[in-house]
């Protein structure tokens, strides 16, 4: 499993407006995507710092949405956000995710 983490900052008062852009605009494109697993979304203290954390069965997969569809999210999100989101990408090296999937 490889995971994306992603993190920015908001602007003041739109974690709300974020949340409902991302579940209607985004959260759909990304079920399409070949390899996506998961997406959780944390927000600090205030609702202005987040961190949103995409589980994928591979490397591959997401470079691949990376290259072709992360852009036009940014696009559909900019309005929410202050500044570039900063990416760093993690090899998953454990996880309960599997077996709790496995569960459901």
């Amino acid at each position: 499993m490889f995971a994306r983490n992603i993190s920015f900052h908001l602007k003041s008062n739109m974690l709300s407006d974020y949340t409902r852009a991302f579940d209607k605009d985004v959260l759909p494109l990304l079920r399409k995507q070949n390899g996506f697993k998961d997406e959780i979304i944390f927000a600090g203290p205030g609702g202005v710092d987040v961190t949103a954390i995409s589980l994928w069965e591979n490397k591959s997969d997401a470079e691949t949405y990376n290259t072709n569809t992360y852009p036009a999210v940014l696009k559909t999100l900019a309005r929410f956000i202050e500044g570039t989101p900063k990416v760093h990408t993690f090899d998953v090296v454990s996880s309960t995710f599997e077996k709790h999937a496995v569960l459901a």
